[in-house]
């Protein structure tokens, strides 16, 4: 396979930011679908796929969101397009038989709380960063946030327990005169072992 362009990787993360701001064009659902058509492809343990997304464009919707973000956070949720809140399902193994179906990985997960708890919260998180590389090269920018409360938004969007939240994406087309100068990253020899 061959390595993807230096315009490809740069779209993807060299030039890539987390938007604060978009302009006022809306994120279609045939956008959506495509996103998550492209996300849903990236590896889940035991092709778990405990990723959820609730995709908010209405400003009631978003309001019912209100309350459960951080001050920082409020008005440029209340701005966006779109945000998606990413969450994740605690009853993903009853979908097994048909996502792993040559074992039976259901029976490794019904019944064990913390097990369950650890691979949909790990592989919706996996999830999320797919789907934010697949916005971005569908030509999409995001703002992913986890400064709000947790529990608001599921007692909001997910009473009936099934589902938990985990982070937040706002989807949409950036204003790049509104990104703050880029903060450095961690250098190879800072983050990184080799034995």
């Amino acid at each position: 396979m061959s390595p993807l362009s230096d315009e490809a990787l740069d779209r993807l993360f060299r030039e890539a930011r987390t938007y604060p701001a978009f302009v006022d064009r809306p994120v279609s659902d045939d956008m959506l679908r495509r996103i998550y058509d492209l996300a849903r492809m990236g590896p889940t343990s035991t092709n778990s796929n405990p990723g959820r997304f609730v995709f908010l464009r209405s400003p009631g919707a978003r309001a019912r969101l209100a309350p459960a973000l951080s001050a920082g956070n409020l008005d440029k949720t209340m701005k966006a397009p779109m945000t998606a809140i990413l969450a994740y399902d605690l009853e993903f193994y009853e979908h097994l038989p048909k996502l792993f179906s040559h074992v039976d990985a259901r029976s490794w997960y019904v019944g064990k709380h913390d097990h369950i708890v650890t691979t949909s919260f790990r592989n919706s998180t996996l999830q999320g960063g797919y789907f934010i590389f697949a916005a971005r090269a569908l030509g999409l920018d995001c703002g992913a946030m986890s400064g709000f409360d947790n529990a608001k938004v599921d007692a909001e969007f997910f009473p009936d327990g099934k589902w938990r939240s985990n982070f937040l994406i706002n989807l949409g087309f950036g204003i790049a005169e509104k990104l703050m100068p880029r903060h450095p990253r961690l250098t190879f020899e800072e983050a990184c072992r080799i034995v």
